[in-house]
């Protein structure tokens, strides 16, 4: 059994609008965080690698902290900050030093003094001031030396963070073995996770399945993270918009390790008005650009509407495999749940390769034959398909039903090959080939996903034809 090494964990915490984003940003040299002059644009919290020297640690971004917030969704960011203190080694505390000392900075002082975890105050946008200047009135809060930095400008984040590391040092991070049920701990470093048992052949895929959950606004994507992870990892609340960020969760089901990406709703491009919304759309379509399986998320007692067959568009021109969830299905009588299935049959009929699921996020009801889809699909995207195989079965298809005419010519193809995987792409070798009509494609392509058993997967058929030595050029 080996030993286990843990990341620290380090909190931002702060009231709104103070920066954190931008320092979680600059800690972790990316731009993983939504960045705008837009009080509490954060909300979930957001986990990112950082490195000091050789030293590294885990940056959490957190929502504004109001800890007297009794409902609404500034209560549900608390609860997500509330739970960043608590899981962390060292918080920083963030105040503006532009702005001065109020009356939330002093609860968030209060309550962390309480929390009894290290805290450090740092007081940010001090670019231009006087270092005295920019500290004296925060001493008040009571929880040490401040330091003056500027998150935009990099001014003094190293020395915070050095400083912030140093509270670790006796605390000696190598921790004793440790086994784990349920979902991964976040400071796992990666590669320390268990062999997957039974994972033998050369065939299998080793790798963390990316898989990104995509729909409308209010289609209850959130909480399907957090039944999946057993807990209320990021906000699920009834307001459309909630999401605004896409965040990423690692998480273990059995022998499988996924990246859970929570995302932002899709509304129609002419409902999307602010900036800030505009944002969340991109990144919703960069996380599924980057994921290796999509679960788009329908609600069943709405319509299927025209926006969740543009998803489904997309998802389908990036080539992502995908499983299609029917979220909120406990609530519908048997004559709802027939035309939901008539609507999809007929509205997103182009998904025919895609398994569906009925469910209830909330109640669990379906998720976990829901997983078992996404492993399927995830196993079908990256198949190495051998090419004796792939030409036997195109041979065969031809010989049962051969490729139309053109003219006086007939396509003729010799034999097929992987060129690709995620989606699998296979490659037909032939003469004529650029004749082949969209129906006989969509032939070839029904063969190959039944022998081959790639549901789950779109696939994507390319032809090359041989050049002809006898025909002169410019003839």
């Amino acid at each position: 059994m080996s030993k286990v090494t843990f990341k620290p964990v380090v909190a931002l915490v702060g009231r709104a609008n103070v920066g954190k984003s931008t320092l979680f940003n600059r800690l972790t040299r990316s731009r993983a965080a939504l960045v705008a002059d837009f009080s509490g644009l954060t909300r979930d919290r957001h986990y990112g690698e950082g490195r000091m020297g050789d030293r590294p640690f885990l940056a959490v971004d957190t929502g504004g902290f109001e800890p007297v917030a009794k409902s609404g969704i500034v209560r549900e960011m608390a609860r997500q900050t509330a739970q960043a203190i608590a899981e962390s080694d060292v918080v920083i505390f963030l105040v503006d030093a532009r702005a001065g000392v109020n009356a939330h900075d002093h609860e968030i002082a209060a309550l962390l003094r309480r929390s009894g975890q290290r805290v450090i105050l740092a007081v940010n946008k001090a670019e231009g001031m006087r270092y005295d200047a920019a500290i004296s009135e925060f001493h008040e809060l009571g929880l040490g030396r401040p330091f003056a930095i500027s998150s935009s400008h990099g001014d003094g984040v190293a020395d915070l963070i050095e400083h912030a590391l140093s509270f670790l040092d006796d605390a000696g991070q190598d921790e004793s073995e440790a086994q784990h049920e349920g979902a991964a701990d976040p400071r796992l470093e990666p590669g320390d996770e268990e062999p997957a048992q039974g994972n033998e052949g050369e065939d299998e895929i080793q790798h963390r399945i990316k898989l990104a959950i995509v729909g409308r606004p209010n289609v209850g994507k959130s909480t399907l993270i957090n039944n999946l992870l057993g807990e209320e990892r990021v906000i699920a609340f009834d307001m459309p918009g909630t999401t605004r960020d896409a965040i990423e969760i690692e998480f273990e089901r059995g022998s499988h390790s996924y990246t859970l990406i929570d995302t932002a709703g899709l509304r129609r491009r002419g409902k999307v008005f602010e900036a800030v919304e505009k944002f969340s759309v991109i990144k919703t379509l960069q996380a599924i650009e980057a994921c290796n399986v999509v679960v788009l998320m329908l609600d069943a007692q709405l319509e299927i509407s025209d926006q969740d067959a543009h998803i489904a568009g997309f998802v389908l021109e990036t080539g992502r495999a995908l499983v299609v969830a029917i979220n909120k299905w406990d609530g519908l009588d048997s004559e709802q749940r027939e035309r939901i299935q008539r609507e999809f049959d007929r509205k997103l009929r182009f998904l025919s390769f895609a398994k569906m699921h009925t469910i209830s996020a909330l109640n669990g009801q379906g998720v976990n034959a829901l997983l078992k889809s996404v492993n399927a699909a995830h196993a079908a995207a990256f198949a190495k398909l051998s090419t004796p195989k792939l030409t036997r079965v195109l041979l065969a298809a031809v010989e049962q039903q051969p490729p139309p005419r053109k003219g006086i010519f007939r396509p003729k193809m010799r034999y097929a090959h992987q060129g690709g995987q995620n989606p699998p792409l296979i490659v037909i070798h032939g003469n004529a080939l650029d004749a082949i009509s969209d129906s006989y494609r969509r032939y070839l392509e029904t063969r190959f996903r039944v022998e081959f058993k790639l549901d789950g997967t779109p696939l994507r058929i390319e032809f090359k034809s041989s050049h002809n030595p006898y025909i002169q050029k410019g003839a």
